[in-house]
C-alpha cells in the first residue's frame, strides 16, 4: 500500500502533544495569523482533528519552526498540504542548478546564490521537520534527504566558484557549462555527510584536494593558493549568517595536519601523508568518505587509492593493536552505574551514537581489507553487513540499529527546538519534557526510562566488544585526542587527573597524534604512544604543576629522533615513567637537557643506573669506551662533550632519585671533571705539538681550585683552574715547524685548552672556565711557570689567595710537576701565620662580601649571613691555622668535622656541621634542577616538594624558618671564632 502524498492525508491522529495549554493557545494564535495569507491554514485553524492537533503541537514545541511559520506561512501550507517528497525533490534540484542563475535586481551573483541556497535549506529542513515529527519519514529517510540537500548546495557553490575563477582568468575550465567536470577538484564529504546520515542542524565535515596535473590553473605556482581562496569563499557562501539564515556550517579541519596545511591539498601530497603519517582516527573517518561535489570521478579515484590505507589486507597484530588504540582514545570507562538523562550527550556520552558508530567501524577496519562487502558507509548498512558475514550476531545488529535510529531521533529533536548544532539533552525539566513530547512520549518519566534502557544496551554491547582494551586502559574517563576539536568530557577527565589547563594539554597531545614530531611519524609509534597514554597522563597528573611538567615533556618529544622504543619502554616500565615525570615536574634544567640532546636519555636505559655508584674507576672505563673511535682532535673534544653531558645528567638522575647523596654526587661531578680535563689537556698538547712541536723539558699541570679542588662540584658548576708549567731553562723555543718561545708556547696551550673546554659547539660546552684565581688574577698571564707561582705565593699573595689555596689540588698533567705543585701548595697552606691578623682579614672579607654582594633572597644558600661562605671561611681559616694538620683540597665538610671541635663549642660545632650538610645537599639538588636562584613561589611545584623532602621538612615555610634559625647561629659562631682569634 503506497504512502499518502501529504501530511493532511497521512495523519489519522497526532503523534505528539503540546507541552501545556498556554503554549497550545499561543501556537493556535500563530496558526490563525498564518491563515490570513493561506486559506487552507485559515480553515485548519478553525477546525478540529489530527492535522490541527499536530500543527498546534509542532508550533508549541519548536520555537524555531514556529518562527519560520510566522515569517513564511506559505511554507507551512506546503508542509501540511503539499506533496512533501515532490516538493523536497524539486527544491533540492533547484538548489543544485542555481549556480548559473543571473543576478537578481542589482544583487551580485554570489549574493543571489547565497540567498537561494539559504531559502532552499529553510524550505527543505522545515518540510523534513514536519514530516519527521509526523513519522511520515523515519530517521533513515530524513538523514538521506538532508545529505542530498547538502550535496546539492555544495555542488552548486563549487560550480559557481569554479566558473567565477574561470571568468577572472585564474582558471581555464575544460567544460565551463559543467564547471566541475574534469576540474580535478575533489570535495569529499566526511562523517555523517559522507555516510548520507546528516543531522537536522549538523556541521558538514569536508576535505578538499586537487589534481595539479589537470592543468586548469593558469599559473601552476599559484594552484594551492587559488584553490585555498576557493575554499574560503565556499565557507562564506555556505555558513555566513544573513537575513535568510545560513546553509550549513563547514568544518575543513579533517584534512591532513590542519594546523600547518592549506585548505586545499594536492592529491599526491595527501597520498604521501596518509601512507606515512595517517592516523588511526583518519582511517576510521575515511570509511564514510564520499565525493559530494566537484570532480566526482576524480574523488572516487582518490578514495580507491586510499583503500590500502583504510583497510589493511592482512589481519596481523599491528592491525589489532591499532584498532584497540582507537577505541582507547574514543571513550574509556568502567562500570555500569546510573546514566543521567538530564544533560546527557546522546552523541558522545556513554551508550551514545558514537559508540554504535565505532562498534561498527572498528570491525570494518579489521575485516574490511579481506571482505570488501563490509566497507559500507552508513552505520545501519555496516551493522547488517557484519551480521551477514557472522562477525556479529543478527540480534546484536538489530538491537544496535534500533538504538542508533532512536538516538538519532532524539538528536534531531534536540536540534529542531532552536536550530542549534547540539547533542546534549536539556538539564531543566520543562525543556526535557519538550524533547519527550516531540519523541511521542506522554511524559519525561516514560521517555527517560526508554532512553536509559537504550543507552545501557549500547554501553553493554560496546564494552563487551572491547573488554580487553578497557582493562588495558586503566582510565576512568574520556581520553579523546582525535580530530581537531576538544572533547568536553576529555577536558573534564584531564582536569580530574590534576591538570589546570586541560584545553592546552589536549591541544599538545593532539599534536603528538598528528605525527608532526619525528617521534610520532610512524603508525607504530603512535600506537605505542596511545597504549601508554592513560598511564602517562595519570603519572603527570599526579605530579605538582602537572601542566608545566607535561609541557617540558612536549619539548622533549619535539627533539626525539624516534619514539617507538621509548614509548614501548615507558609503557612497560612504570618506574622509568615515574622517573621521567619527576624530571619534567621537578627539574626543568634536566628536562631542558634531554629536550635539547635526547641522546642523554639513552643512559637511563641502563638497568644498573640506580644501583651502580659512579666512582672514578667506573667513569674512567666509560670514558675510554666513549673515546675509543676518536680519530682526531675534534673527535676527542666532541666525544668529551657528549660523554660529560651524559654522565652529568646520569649523576644528576641518581641524585634526584636519592640513589646517591649530595656529597657522593659532588665527588662524582668532580671525578668526571678531572677525567675530562685530563683527556682534554692531552689532546690540546698533541694538537699544539703538531704545529709548534714540543718544548724541551716541557711539563704542564692543571691545579683545580674552588669546588673542583675540594671535590664539591655541582651539576651547574664552572671549573676554577690554574695552569702551571715548567721547561728546560736553557731552551729558547719549541722544536716544531713553527717554533714559539716559552711564554707564547704555554700561553697558547692554555688559551687553546680554555677554548676547548668552554667554546660553544653543536655538542654544547664542556665546562665554563674561571682562571681568576691564578697569580695576579686577570692581569697576570694565563699560564704560570711553577717557580713564579711558588715565589708569588710566598712573597706577594694576599690572605684571600692563601685561603683559596686551601682548596687547591693538582688534578691533571705531568705527574712530577703535579707532585712539585702539591708540595708548594702544602708548604704555603702550612705556613705559620699571625692568627689575629688572619682572623681580622677573614672577618673583613666576609663583611665586604655582605656589602658588595648581598643575598638575592632567603634561599641564596651561598651569600645569606651564616650561609655556605661563612662555613667555607671557617674551614679555610681552620686549615691555615692547623699548620699542615690537614691536606689542601680536603672537602669543606670533612675539614669542619676534623678541625671544628678544636675551635668551636660542641653546640656550635654541631650546628655548623649539620647546617653545612643541609645547605650543601640543597644546593646540589637545586643546581641540578634549575638555572639561577631558587624562589619557592616561582619554582616548579615538584622542585619545592623535592627540596622539602631533601631537607626532611614538612613544607617550605617550615624549612625557611628552620634555615633562618640555623644560619643565624652559624653567623654567630663565625663571628665568635674570628673575635676569639683576634
Amino acid at each position: 500500500m503506497s504512502r499518502p502524498a501529504t501530511l493532511a492525508e497521512f495523519l489519522l491522529a497526532s503523534p505528539i502533544e503540546p507541552p501545556n495549554k498556554t503554549a497550545a493557545r499561543e501556537a493556535l494564535q500563530a496558526l490563525r495569523e498564518a491563515g490570513r495569507e493561506c486559506e487552507r491554514l485559515k480553515v485548519l485553524a478553525a477546525s478540529e482533528g489530527a492535522l490541527h492537533d499536530f500543527t498546534v503541537a509542532v508550533l508549541s514545541l519548536s520555537p524555531y519552526l514556529a518562527e519560520i511559520a510566522r515569517i513564511a506561512p506559505p511554507l507551512l501550507d506546503v508542509a501540511l498540504f503539499g506533496d512533501i517528497a515532490v516538493e523536497i525533490q524539486a527544491e533540492i534540484r533547484a538548489a543544485r542548478d542555481c549556480w548559473s542563475a543571473a543576478e537578481e535586481g542589482g544583487t551580485s551573483a554570489e549574493t543571489a546564490l547565497m540567498n537561494r541556497l539559504r531559502l532552499a535549506k529553510r524550505k527543505v529542513s522545515f518540510l523534513l521537520a514536519f514530516a519527521d515529527l509526523a513519522r511520515y519519514f523515519e530517521a533513515p529517510e530524513t538523514t538521506r534527504w538532508l545529505s542530498r540537500l547538502a550535496d546539492a548546495c555544495l555542488s552548486s557553490a563549487v560550480d559557481f566558484l569554479l566558473l567565477s575563477l574561470d571568468e577572472q582568468g585564474k582558471l581555464k575550465l575544460a567544460h565551463p557549462e559543467n564547471p566541475s567536470q574534469g576540474s580535478g577538484l575533489i570535495v569529499l564529504g566526511m562523517g555523517k555527510l559522507g555516510a548520507s546520515e546528516l543531522n537536522y542542524s549538523s556541521d558538514i565535515d569536508v576535505v578538499v584536494f586537487f589534481e595539479p596535473d589537470r592543468g586548469i590553473v593558469t599559473d601552476p605556482d599559484e594552484a594551492s593558493e587559488a584553490f585555498a581562496r576557493l575554499c574560503r569563499r565556499l565557507v562564506r557562501i555556505m555558513q555566513e549568517r544573513t537575513a535568510y539564515g545560513y546553509v550549513f556550517r563547514i568544518d575543513l579541519r579533517l584534512r591532513p595536519d590542519p594546523g600547518s596545511t592549506p585548505l586545499a591539498i594536492p592529491v599526491e601530497a595527501a597520498l604521501i601523508y596518509y601512507e606515512g603519517r595517517g592516523q588511526n582516527w583518519e582511517r576510521a573517518a575515511f570509511i564514510k568518505a564520499r565525493p559530494v561535489a566537484g570532480d566526482v570521478p576524480a574523488g572516487e579515484g582518490f578514495l580507491k587509492e586510499l583503500i590500502p590505507f583504510i583497510f589493511r589486507k592482512y589481519l596481523d597484530y599491528a592491525a589489532i593493536a591499532d584498532i584497540h588504540s582507537i577505541k582507547r582514545q574514543i571513550h574509556l570507562h568502567k562500570g555500569f552505574d546510573e546514566i543521567a538523562v538530564k544533560g546527557h550527550n546522546v552523541k558522545l556520552g556513554r551508550g551514545g551514537i558514537r559508540e554504535i558508530e565505532f562498534f561498527a567501524q572498528t570491525q570494518q577496519l579489521i575485516a574490511g581489507g579481506r571482505m570488501p562487502e563490509l566497507r559500507s558507509r552508513r552505520t545501519d548498512d555496516a551493522l547488517a553487513g557484519l551480521a551477514r558475514a557472522n562477525w556479529i550476531g543478527v540480534e546484536t545488529a538489530e538491537t544496535l540499529t534500533s538504538a542508533y535510529w532512536f538516538l538519532r531521533d532524539v538528536e534531531h529533536r534536540i536540534q529542531m527546538v532552536h536550530d542549534e548544532q547540539t547533542h546534549i539533552l536539556p538539564d531543566k525539566e520543562a525543556e526535557l519534557k519538550r524533547i519527550a513530547l516531540m519523541m511521542g512520549f506522554r511524559d519525561v518519566k516514560s521517555f527517560s526510562t526508554r532512553l536509559v534502557s537504550v543507552l545501557r544496551t549500547v554501553e553493554d554491547r560496546y564494552a563487551k566488544l572491547f573488554e580487553q582494551a578497557a582493562e588495558l586502559s586503566g582510565s576512568s574517563g574520556n581520553l579523546v585526542f582525535t580530530g581537531t576539536k576538544d572533547d568536553p568530557d576529555t577536558l573534564k577527565t584531564l582536569e580530574g587527573l590534576g591538570f589546570q589547563r586541560p584545553a592546552d594539554i589536549s591541544r599538545v597531545i593532539r599534536t603528538w597524534h598528528s605525527g608532526r614530531y619525528r617521534a610520532t611519524h610512524s603508525v607504530e609509534a603512535r600506537e605505542r604512544l596511545t597504549e601508554m597514554m592513560p598511564k602517562l597522563l595519570a603519572a603527570f597528573g599526579a605530579s605538582s604543576r602537572a601542566d608545566d611538567a607535561l609541557m617540558h615533556f612536549d619539548r622533549f618529544m619535539a627533539g626525539l629522533p624516534a619514539g617507538i622504543q621509548l614509548f614501548s619502554l615507558l609503557g612497560n616500565n612504570p618506574p622509568l615513567l615515574d622517573l621521567l615525570v619527576m624530571i619534567m615536574a621537578a627539574a626543568p634544567r634536566l628536562a631542558g637537557i634531554i629536550a635539547a640532546r635526547p641522546h642523554v636519555f639513552d643512559g637511563m636505559l641502563d638497568p644498573t643506573l640506580l644501583t651502580r655508584v659512579p666512582e672514578r674507576a667506573y667513569l674512567a672505563e666509560r670514558l675510554g669506551q666513549a673515546l675509543a673511535t676518536a680519530r682526531n682532535f675534534e673527535d676527542v673534544l666532541d666525544g668529551l662533550r657528549i660523554f660529560a653531558a651524559e654522565q652529568r645528567f646520569l649523576i644528576g638522575i641518581r641524585l634526584l632519585t636519592g640513589a646517591i647523596t649530595g656529597p657522593r654526587a659532588a665527588a662524582a661531578f668532580s671525578d668526571l671533571a678531572e677525567l675530562t680535563l685530563e683527556r682534554a689537556l692531552v689532546a690540546v698538547e698533541t694538537e699544539i705539538a703538531a704545529s709548534h712541536g714540543r718544548f724541551p723539558g716541557g711539563r704542564t699541570a692543571i691545579i683545580g681550585m674552588g669546588k673542583l679542588g675540594s671535590r664539591e662540584l655541582t651539576a651547574g658548576s664552572d671549573v676554577d683552574l690554574i695552569l702551571l708549567y715548567d721547561y728546560d731553562g736553557e731552551a729558547a723555543e719549541s722544536d716544531g715547524p713553527k717554533p714559539l718561545d716559552a711564554n707564547r708556547y704555554f700561553g697558547r696551550l692554555t688559551q687553546r685548552l680554555i677554548a676547548a673546554l668552554s667554546a660553544p659547539t653543536a655538542e654544547g660546552v664542556l665546562y665554563e672556565v674561571d682562571m681568576r684565581l691564578r697569580p695576579s688574577g686577570n692581569k697576570g698571564p694565563v699560564a704560570t711557570r711553577i717557580n713564579a707561582f711558588a715565589r708569588y705565593q710566598r712573597e706577594e699573595a694576599w690572605t684571600w689567595e692563601h685561603m683559596a689555596l686551601t682548596r687547591a689540588r693538582p688534578i691533571a698533567g705531568d705527574e712530577s710537576l703535579m707532585q712539585e705543585a702539591q708540595a708548594i701548595i702544602g708548604e704555603i697552606v702550612a705556613m705559620k701565620r699571625d692568627r689575629a691578623k688572619i682572623a681580622k682579614d677573614v672577618a673583613e672579607m666576609r663583611a665586604l662580601i655582605d656589602q658588595e654582594k648581598p643575598p638575592s633572597g632567603a634561599f641564596d644558600f651561598k651569600l645569606i649571613p651564616g650561609g655556605l661562605i661563612d662555613m667555607e671561611f671557617i674551614a679555610q681559616f681552620l686549615t691555615m691555622m692547623a699548620e699542615g694538620g690537614i691536606e689542601a683540597g680536603t672537602p669543606t665538610g670533612e675539614v669542619l668535622q676534623r678541625l671544628g671541635p678544636q675551635a668551636l663549642s660542641q653546640d656550635d660545632m654541631e650546628t655548623v656541621a649539620t647546617t653545612f650538610a643541609l645547605l650543601s645537599n640543597l644546593s646540589q639538588v637545586i643546581r641540578l634542577c634549575i638555572d639561577g636562584g631558587f624562589e619557592p613561589k616561582d619554582a616548579p611545584g615538584g622542585l619545592v616538594d623535592l627540596v622539602c623532602r631533601v631537607a626532611n621538612a614538612p613544607d617550605i615555610k617550615f624549612l625557611e624558618a628552620d634555615m633562618k634559625a640555623r644560619t643565624r647561629a652559624v653567623r654567630k659562631a663565625f663571628q665568635m671564632l674570628m673575635k676569639a682569634s683576634s
